[in-house]
């Protein structure tokens, strides 16, 4: 066996100095670190192929991907041209609704006397119960269930409805969901008739005082209308009260579902000598 000199000894010769070191762990151990280094350097590229593996394979083209390709640009194919001499198809045969019995029942209309047909008694009950009330009598088919097609609209509708719409603004309430209201409140009201009441000359010789009931009624813009007495008291306080309420400026319209409406306001005026 060749001598080590102490300066190339390892710490595996120290340990192993007067030892049997053909046994095989002095091998294992002087081995050791180069299986070490190879196990690393072959799990690391193990593990870095493994996370590279999915954007490998999403490089490598596949025989799907062009078909998706084939398809996406016939799609992009203009149409075929139209021949102008080529006729038109044929519209759709039109839909058969199913015939059911039915009996003549008109509607009762008001008419002039010479305009009155011949008079034609009402459908019984036990006619009503096989057929359906209608225009005009016909046989069909007794199974069949009769069909309720929906009526298509048409100008004068839109135009009862207008008519309708009219009718409502023209409506005066006397109790709505919102009552018109003086601006700036009651209060303001008060200060109001106050600052611009003159007091008549004539109710003032004759010591008169009290209250004028008037009622008038607030328009949708506001605007006073329609102002009238109910109770006065004469001597020309009616006639003032009048004209202050005629004077006030517009106010709050009242609205009922939400739409501003006509409403009939009743107010006291009051006249109190100082």
């Amino acid at each position: 066996m060749a001598e080590i000199k102490p300066s190339d000894m390892t710490l595996d010769d120290i340990i192993f100095a007067n030892r049997n070191q053909a046994y095989g762990a002095y091998e294992l151990r002087k081995v050791y670190p180069k299986m070490l280094t190879r196990a690393l350097i072959i799990g690391g590229s193990v593990f870095l192929l493994a996370m590279a593996a999915p954007t490998l394979i999403s490089l490598i083209p596949s025989s799907e991907q062009e078909v998706s390709m084939t398809e996406v640009d016939l799609m992009k194919l203009p149409p075929p041209p139209i021949d102008p001499n080529e006729p038109l198809p044929p519209p759709p045969p039109p839909v058969e609704l199913p015939k059911v019995n039915t009996v003549q029942f008109l509607p009762p209309e008001v008419k002039k006397d010479e305009e009155v047909p011949e008079e034609a008694p009402p459908p019984t009950v036990e006619e009503l119960k096989e057929a359906v009330a209608a225009e005009k009598t016909q046989e069909g088919d007794p199974n069949a269930e009769e069909v309720i097609v929906a009526p298509e609209e048409t100008g004068p509708v839109k135009e009862e409805a207008k008519a309708v719409e009219v009718v409502a603004e023209e409506t005066i309430f006397q109790v709505v969901e919102q009552q018109p209201e003086f601006p700036g409140g009651t209060s303001a009201m008060m200060s109001y008739l106050g600052k611009n009441i003159k007091y008549p000359a004539a109710a003032s010789r004759a010591n008169v005082s009290g209250k004028v009931y008037l009622t008038f009624v607030v328009n949708t813009d506001g605007s006073i209308q329609d102002v009238q007495t109910l109770k006065g008291l004469g001597f020309g306080c009616d006639e003032e009260a009048q004209r202050v309420i005629r004077s006030m400026p517009k106010w709050k319209p009242g609205k009922q579902s939400g739409r501003s409406v006509r409403v009939k306001f009743n107010l006291p005026v009051s006249f109190v000598l100082e």
